[in-house]
């Protein structure tokens, strides 16, 4: 992998990250959201009048535009795992800083062997 497709993996993965954490605050201050069929789109008209959720919206179309640059240019087989492991990471430390989600010691124990799968992946 090109150190440029490392930062764009890098930067796709901080704007899936910050797009997940809007749209989970987005979700909260709606009240919530309901897959039951009589609610779906009630909730989803709701959650469109929430900026935070639409911002998280905007940041996942984002994290697609940069995603494209790397799927064209790099090895899949390495940038998607390391991709999704770092989004995994970043997210669980964004949940437990923003929203107050608990980190037990087999959070971190997980969240420690996906940090070194990176890395492997990364070297491979």
């Amino acid at each position: 992998m090109t150190l440029q497709g490392l930062m764009l993996v890098a930067l796709s993965a901080l704007l899936t990250t910050l797009a997940n954490l809007l749209l989970r605050a987005g979700i909260l201050k709606h009240g919530g959201f309901s897959l039951a069929v009589d609610k779906v789109a009630m909730g989803l008209m709701g959650l469109l009048t929430q900026p935070q959720f639409v911002a998280g919206l905007f940041f996942y179309g984002l994290a697609a535009v940069v995603w494209f640059s790397v799927l064209a240019n790099q090895d899949l087989s390495v940038s998607y795992p390391m991709l999704v492991g770092l989004t995994f990471v970043l997210v669980a430390v964004g949940a437990g800083v923003f929203f107050g989600e608990s980190f037990s010691w087999q959070k971190i124990l997980g969240i420690m062997i996906i940090l070194y799968g990176i890395v492997m992946v990364a070297r491979a």
